[in-house]
């Protein structure tokens, strides 16, 4: 069901979520975020680059960057949204540039866009946990760790949520940061090692055993399924959390090694793991230890994570086995 947009005047910023634009729809967590958006009987405004037909509803392709920021805003006056929610960027590319643009740059087009707009949405940006400096094994982040990023793609993402809360701080936007930990389910990235996993398992002969080539499982992180972390942006999108920062994840360490068992289990065949350095190009990401601490999100949000491990592998297994066929080769970093 569409709802009606509300008069900016009479909008509560912290009432039920109607009517959301959801910015990186393609991608991975934006389609889980329309998709939570519409079960909640609201309506998601679909912005992407290009337009796609995959999910329902309305589409509007949009360059955020070639566009400028008037583009957004025009679009932010005439639909009126509740909520904006940023599921765009650039996940680990090697291009420091691509990251740079996707992850800052185009947050700045956001925040500029909302500024320009005569209506005034919440905004839910997407950050990550690799905006934190590497925590020794053991050490659950929480939202006053130090925000020291090794990597180029950590470093990209924490110059986009500084961004979003220097527009906070100043009143120039209602918005609020989720600190995203590993998220995993339906519509994984195939270029992620988990994607690459499920391609190999794909590419087995019938009956064979599958070897899966890996680089060295050594991580322990933190895994969320996308379904929990749609339900946590849909709460930030419509409590009274404007200006805070919230780690989303389930708050527990899990060796890498065992979620890749446990999608070979979901998978339903024969496979053996097979580790090695020339398996893969490996990011050197320093959080080998990752896990979150969840008590701002269970406090602020009322959100804590609802989906076990097997359901989220079984989940992006039935998603990857109904794609196309996949291209084999080596996985790449443990992402």
């Amino acid at each position: 069901m569409a709802w009606a947009p509300t008069p900016a005047a009479d909008r509560d910023p912290d009432g039920p979520v109607r009517r959301v634009v959801v910015l990186g729809a393609s991608g991975f967590i934006g389609r889980q975020v329309s998709a939570a958006v519409r079960a909640a009987g609201g309506e998601p405004l679909l912005v992407a680059r290009r337009p796609f037909t995959t999910d329902p509803g309305h589409c509007v392709p949009l360059d955020l960057i070639g566009d400028g920021p008037y583009a957004l805003s025009r679009l932010l006056d005439a639909e009126r949204p509740d909520a904006v929610v940023n599921a765009a960027g650039a996940v680990w590319s090697r291009a420091q540039e691509t990251m740079r643009q996707a992850n800052h740059t185009l947050v700045e087009t956001v925040l500029a866009a909302i500024a320009a707009a005569s209506w005034r949405p919440r905004l839910v940006h997407l950050g990550s946990v690799f905006e934190y400096a590497p925590p020794p094994p053991g050490t659950a982040l929480d939202e006053r760790a130090p925000t020291r990023p090794t990597t180029p793609y950590g470093q990209s993402k924490l110059r986009g949520t500084q961004a979003v809360l220097a527009a906070s701080g100043e009143g120039r936007a209602d918005a609020v940061v989720l600190r995203l930990s590993n998220v995993i389910g339906a519509g994984t990235s195939p270029s992620s090692l988990l994607g690459q996993v499920a391609a190999q398992l794909r590419a087995a002969d019938a009956g064979a055993e599958a070897v899966v080539h890996v680089s060295p499982l050594r991580a322990s992180r933190d895994f969320v399924d996308v379904r929990d972390t749609a339900d946590a942006v849909l709460a930030a999108a419509s409590l009274p959390v404007g200006g805070q920062v919230i780690n989303i994840g389930r708050g527990e360490a899990v060796p890498v090694r065992s979620i890749v068992e446990r999608l070979i289990a979901a998978s339903g065949r024969p496979a053996r793991i097979v580790e090695g350095a020339g398996a893969g190009v490996r990011t050197d990401t320093g959080l080998d230890w990752m896990q979150v601490a969840t008590g701002t999100a269970q406090r602020l949000l009322g959100w804590s994570a609802r989906h076990n491990l097997d359901s989220s592998a079984r989940e992006l297994w039935r998603a990857a086995n109904a794609g196309p066929a996949p291209l084999t080769g080596p996985s790449p970093a443990q992402h």
